[in-house]
Parts: C-alpha cells; sequence; structure tokens
C-alpha cells in the first residue's frame, strides 16, 4: 500500500462482516485495521491512527455510543460512521450529537460506507416520507429512546416503560420492526 492512503479502522464483532468490508475498502486503496471489541479498538487506534473508522453500534459485550468518544479522544479528527442492524431515532441522534460524522443501517455495502465516510454537509433535499411509521415501529423507537436514557440498562428501562424485565429483553432481541 501507498504511504498516502487513508486510514480506515473497521470496528464490529461480525467476523464475516469485518472480512468482507475489509477486503472491499482494500481493493478502493484504503489502508484498512481491523477490531472486534472496544478494548482492541482503542489500542488500533492508538497505533494505527486512522482518519476513517466505521463502528458497529451493537458489539457483543458492549456499545458503540459508549466506545467513541474514547475513539475521538485518541483520534480527534477521524470521521466515524456507525454501522447498526439495530436502528432507531434515539441512537442515531445520540451517534451524532457524540461526534459521528454518519449512521447507516446495515446492510451496507463498501460504496455506500465510502460516501457517509465522505459525506461532509446535510442534504436538505433528502426524501421525507409521505406515511407515517408503524405503530410497531414507533413502540421499538420509544423503547430505544428509553433504554438510551437509562445507559443501556435494562432493569431500569423496564421499570420506566412499566414492564417486565424478561418481557423488555425478549422485545430487544427481536429485529428491529420496518417503518
Amino acid at each position: 500500500m501507498q504511504d498516502s492512503a487513508q486510514r480506515l479502522l473497521i470496528i464490529d464483532d461480525d467476523d464475516m462482516f469485518c472480512h468482507v468490508l475489509e477486503r472491499a475498502m482494500q481493493r478502493r486503496s484504503l489502508d484498512v485495521a481491523v477490531a472486534h471489541d472496544g478494548l482492541q479498538a482503542l489500542e488500533m487506534a492508538e497505533r494505527h491512527q486512522p482518519e476513517l473508522a466505521t463502528l458497529d453500534l451493537k458489539l457483543e459485550h458492549e456499545s458503540g455510543l459508549k466506545i467513541l468518544p474514547e475513539l475521538l479522544r485518541i483520534v480527534p479528527d477521524c470521521r466515524v460512521v456507525i454501522l447498526t442492524g439495530y436502528s432507531s431515532i434515539a441512537t442515531a441522534v445520540e451517534a451524532i450529537k457524540l461526534g459521528a460524522v454518519n449512521y447507516l443501517c446495515k446492510p451496507v455495502d463498501a460504496d455506500e460506507v465510502l460516501a457517509a465516510l465522505e459525506k461532509t454537509e446535510g442534504n436538505p433535499e433528502a426524501e421525507v416520507a409521505d406515511n407515517p411509521p408503524s405503530i410497531n415501529r414507533l413502540t421499538w423507537e420509544h423503547i430505544q429512546k428509553v433504554l438510551q436514557e437509562h445507559d443501556g440498562n435494562i432493569s431500569a428501562t423496564a421499570r420506566a416503560l412499566g414492564m417486565h424485565r424478561r418481557t423488555l429483553q425478549r422485545k430487544l432481541q427481536k429485529r428491529p420492526v420496518r417503518r
């Protein structure tokens, strides 16, 4: 690789996703490093000093939202895109507040990730949906917002929502409801 290649850090606990994205980004002339958890990600950030990073929102034992501020403390100019299969408005807003430059819902391809990393301005022409979200989607969004307000604490969130902790855990294990 050339010395001038941009450095990308991929932080995700899905080995296959990492492998596919790493190869695709290397084909696009990026210098890629991969981390599978928060500690490894922060160590690699110290060593690698990436200009770009993708960060999975939901790693196996930790939230990408907790890693994001630490990552940006180590490499303040790093452009971070949050990737997730568990999207919600609450986590998207928090990710941007914490310093992410973009937030993408999986599945994504390398071109979408690159476009999100390179995008520097908002789009006032962005399409606004004609139909409101379903009741199930609104419920999912509300649960995510309350969960975020309680720093991911399932018991505190269940109490705040007036539901049993196990019921909440079952709801959280399901994939997000489509719009």
